[in-house]
């Protein structure tokens, strides 16, 4: 019965949001309800179970989504991303120009939203393309793919966060697998599959190409730029190692863990990135802090459709759905990895947003890790692979690629849509190749 109803409430999920078109945060808060009424919670547990999750679920994720946020407009807006892509493709030359923008995407694309990073970086890309007269697509794909796993795989992205938070895995270990799992699928996906695009022909249009290209002496320079985009990485990556290698004896152990928390890594870099990026460049510091203010505005619906995605995982948990589920996978012989990677993946098609469906696999598939002892910070890569899945007419990144590259619904499936699944199966693959020795 809980499973019928689960069901039943995913449906009306994906009514509201997709039929309907109703506010995402709006719908999970609506099934939600349904889902904790109908499997007899009392009226005010289901209230009290809402307001929990979405407390539990933002108590975390608003200092890391909202510090993130803050830290991609403050590179984006200096030149620092620019800086980074022109280096990388001055350094690789002509003959290596996807390698250059695949490391220009992973760069930029780790603390930055992927919406903002594929905004910002497609007129880069539109500008290189022109200059070396190579295909725009053998150019933009590998950028994009790079885009797109950091942001299905690696924290601080929104949905890998939360279902980290979630899950309470390891945001550190999560990061280092996901780079792990990420490199074969950005070069399968991306340098890889775009060479065989070459009867592809993408024209961007007019109004899209007109990039905003800064002069050399308003970039910040090469290495301010690759320090502060890649600083909250370095400090959560060194603090891991230290904690799983140093020993406790040696009292700088507990500095470096402390300076690698995700908050605190953020933090600092944030408070470099306004000193590096801002002040020290001649801005006043009402600008900087004004632009930062616009920068959270902007992720605002983003923190709220997660914490409706918390309050709908907060009521599974309390009503015993979770535990319903959890007995139920145990006598799976599918593996809890495969399992949610798959409902991940059937949502995705049906949703469209790979946050929502991440975050909706996370509240089905919490009691798997419980019950299978399954690793947790695999268990998000998964979920995050599985988001990624199937691109097509219902996902705002397929249209935007779409308009951006001026391609046919047709070329955009057999471009964007088997890139994003190339995506997703590499990271299933990874995911099971990692838990043999993990």
């Amino acid at each position: 019965m809980p499973i019928f109803i689960i069901v039943i409430g995913i449906l009306i999920l994906l009514l509201l949001t997709i039929k309907f078109k109703l506010n995402a945060f709006i719908s999970f808060i609506i099934v939600s309800l349904f889902v904790g009424i109908t499997l007899g919670m009392e009226l005010e547990g289901v209230v009290k179970s809402i307001q929990n999750g979405i407390g539990n679920t933002l108590g975390f994720l608003i200092l890391i989504l909202g510090l993130g946020a803050m830290l991609g407009k403050l590179i984006a807006e200096s030149g620092a991303a620019q800086r980074i892509t022109s280096k990388l493709v001055a350094r690789f030359g002509i003959k290596n120009i996807q390698w250059a923008v695949v490391l220009t995407g992973f760069i930029v694309g780790i603390p930055m939203f992927y919406s903002v990073g594929f905004v910002m970086m497609i007129p880069l890309v539109f500008t290189i393309a022109v200059s070396t007269k190579l295909p725009l697509l053998y150019v933009g794909l590998p950028m994009l793919a790079s885009l797109s796993v950091t942001h299905g795989y690696l924290p601080p992205h929104p949905a890998p966060t939360a279902i980290a938070s979630m899950f309470d895995a390891n945001i550190g270990k999560t990061l280092i697998y996901g780079i792990i799992v990420a490199i074969p699928a950005i070069i399968l996906a991306g340098p890889i599959f775009s060479r065989t695009l070459k009867n592809i022909e993408a024209t961007p249009l007019k109004e899209f190409y007109n990039p905003v290209v800064l002069e050399e002496k308003e970039m910040p320079r090469t290495w301010v730029s690759l320090v502060t985009a890649l600083l909250p990485v370095i400090l959560i990556i060194m603090a891991t190692l230290t904690d799983q290698f140093m020993s406790e004896s040696y009292a700088i152990k507990k500095v470096l863990v402390f300076l690698g928390n995700p908050v605190i890594a953020m933090l600092i870099s944030v408070l470099v990135a306004i000193y590096a990026l801002g002040v020290a460049r001649g801005k006043k510091m009402t600008e900087v802090m004004s632009s930062l203010g616009n920068s959270v505005a902007s992720i605002t619906m983003v923190l709220l459709v997660i914490s409706g995605a918390g309050a709908l995982k907060q009521v599974l948990i309390d009503s015993g759905a979770s535990d319903y589920i959890g007995s139920l996978a145990t006598n799976s012989s599918l593996s809890p990895l495969i399992l949610a990677w798959l409902i991940a993946t059937v949502l995705r098609v049906c949703v469209g947003s790979a946050t929502v469906a991440g975050l909706t696999t996370a509240g089905i598939a919490l009691p798997l890790i419980g019950q299978s002892g399954t690793s947790p910070e695999l268990m998000v890569l998964a979920i995050g692979s599985g988001s990624l899945m199937l691109s097509h007419v219902n996902d705002s990144g397929f249209w935007l690629f779409k308009e951006y590259f001026n391609l046919s619904v047709k070329d955009t499936f057999r471009t964007w849509t088997v890139m994003e699944t190339t995506v997703g199966v590499m990271g299933l693959i990874g995911v099971l190749i990692l838990d043999i020795f993990v």
